[in-house]
């Protein structure tokens, strides 16, 4: 959605979805609030989280490797 209008399926553009409140992509104009970078949001969401939404952080899990025991005991004796 721009100024001069949307240029998305004939000129409709798609206001944006409760998930988009806090984006900074969201533009508001006289007929309601857009998105700058996705003419229909709501298929953004569908899926997960939108790969455009700069108020969403994604997880990143470390996941400890698993620790030989007897390996680890080996370490433990020699440090000694």
């Amino acid at each position: 959605m721009t100024a001069k209008g949307c240029s998305y399926n004939g000129g409709v553009c798609h206001e944006i979805v409760e998930h988009c409140n806090g984006c900074n992509r969201t533009v508001e104009f006289n007929s309601g609030w857009y998105c700058s970078a996705s003419p229909e949001p709501a298929k953004r969401w569908q899926v997960g989280n939108c790969n455009l939404a700069s108020h969403v952080k994604s997880a990143v899990s470390t996941a400890q490797a698993k620790i030989n025991p007897l390996k680890a005991s080996k370490r433990a004796n020699k440090k000694k």
